[in-house]
């Protein structure tokens, strides 16, 4: 928020908007930074909002077509650092999430001053929330076990909560349920400092006036604030007061869009245990849906881990959180079959084009609807994106997973070449070719077998 100050008058302090705090904890963050999941998009998104991925972090693979990094627009990066040299994101297992999340115990709103957007009206109280960031407990170790999951839905404190009330009560109407010049309610503020009490009095207050689904200048709800904040309490706190849970933001990102990219399965839970209203096959404006974007954010960490060799702790334990994410949206419906607007891939397209092994072999594991290993793609299935996999270590692995589980080698894609016409040169080539020509032949054999049965 933004204060008008006369020559004579000094401002004690100022009012932090979302935006601001967002860029605070940016500058906080070090080198080891949350994987940036991309969508595959051709417009790019504004340099100041986009922060650069360490080199680490550049998802690049050799395939039958374009790495999906190749087209990234990445989502605005609210993950905040703790104030160590350990980065923080969530998940790290060497920084909890009390530490990681906590700003100012008060909200460092001053008196006397001025708020152009608020009719002018002098802010006469002191705009202070009376409790402090409140974060589980349960929270500062890391999810780290696949599809683990803490137990969220503690009480609030009562007593907060009526101070809380209070505030909002004694301050000036315009202060409490107005926007200032960047879209940014009192909501918002509360929201993204994770105060759940301060949070909830402002969202009741803003219910009362049908105004819970404000949107910020980057068409945020208080809801996305959360979400992309980690503050699954307070997510299910505003689901439980009515905001809209499928609301989305200037990029069409709703709230399991945004959970499933930042790989957060205590706010994936929160926002779930919502259904059936959630739509789990909702568009963002590229066309993906929760799942594809969780599927590319998993590949993502996959190659900065590859990159690292192995031994990054936290990057494993990011990847088996972004995994459990794939895993929720699955159990809770989202349908495998989906194909992304702009190229067609389902999933696997998107697992296998990355060489995402460990994406691949879990697809691969679960029960899979008939054909689904032979969809095209722009004409190539996921078996010619595997023999496009020139280099890539996991390249057999995934050809053989593939064969398994019923991969057509003889299917043609749109220039005509069969997934061995697309293998490497070289010995190691021949010899998936082999593989490939040996499986063919059984296939063409068990076509004639089962024909002449008929």
């Amino acid at each position: 928020m933004h204060f008008d100050k006369s020559p004579k008058e000094k401002q004690c302090c100022s009012l932090p908007t979302v935006k601001k705090l967002l860029e605070q904890k940016r500058r906080r963050e070090t080198a080891s930074v949350p994987p940036s999941c991309s969508t595959a998009g051709t417009s790019p998104a504004p340099p100041t909002t986009v922060p650069q991925l360490p080199s680490a972090e550049q998802f690049t693979c050799t395939g039958a077509s374009s790495s999906y990094s190749d087209m990234a627009v990445s989502y605005e990066q609210w993950a905040p650092a703790a104030e160590s040299a350990v980065g923080f994101y969530p998940g790290h297992p060497e920084t909890s999430y009390a530490a990681a999340y906590s700003l100012p115990m008060t909200s460092d709103y001053g008196t006397q001053q001025q708020l152009p957007g608020y009719g002018g009206h002098t802010m006469s109280q002191t705009y202070e929330c009376p409790m402090s960031a409140v974060t589980d407990p349960g929270m500062a170790s890391s999810w780290s076990l696949l599809g683990s999951s803490p137990s969220f839905g503690s009480s609030m404190d009562a007593t907060k909560l009526e101070q809380a009330r209070m505030l909002l009560n004694g301050m000036d109407y315009s202060r409490a349920t107005g926007q200032d010049e960047d879209g940014d309610t009192i909501l918002h503020i509360y929201t993204a400092k994770g105060l759940r009490e301060c949070a909830f009095a402002a969202a009741e207050r803003l219910r009362d006036v049908g105004r819970l689904d404000a949107k910020e200048h980057k068409g945020k709800t208080a809801l996305l604030v959360a979400v992309t904040a980690n503050q699954p309490e307070i997510v299910r706190d505003l689901l439980s007061l009515g905001t809209d849970i499928n609301a989305c933001d200037v990029n069409g990102q709703t709230a399991l869009h945004l959970a499933a990219h930042y790989g957060l399965p205590g706010v994936l839970q929160a926002i779930l245990s919502s259904r059936p209203a959630v739509n789990l096959e909702a568009r963002n404006f590229e066309g993906m849906t929760p799942l594809h974007c969780a599927a590319i954010s998993h590949s993502v960490t996959m190659k900065a881990l590859s990159n690292s060799g192995l031994t990054d702790v936290g990057l494993q334990t990011k990847a088996a959180e972004k995994l459990s994410c794939v895993q929720m949206l699955l159990t809770a419906g989202a349908i495998l079959l989906s194909q992304e607007i702009k190229s067609n891939k389902t999933v696997l397209h998107l697992a296998v084009k990355e060489g995402n092994i460990d994406l691949v072999t879990y697809l691969l594991r679960i029960p899979l609807p008939k054909n689904f290993v032979n969809l095209k793609a722009h004409g190539h299935t996921a078996l010619h994106m595997a023999a496009g996999l020139h280099g890539n270590p996991h390249q057999e692995e995934i050809l053989q997973l593939l064969l398994r589980r019923g991969a057509d080698p003889s299917i043609r894609n749109l220039e005509n070449d069969q997934p061995a016409h697309l293998l490497q040169s070289g010995l190691h080539g021949e010899q998936l070719k082999l593989i490939l020509k040996k499986r063919s032949a059984s296939s063409r054999r068990r076509i004639v077998s089962l024909q002449d049965q008929e």
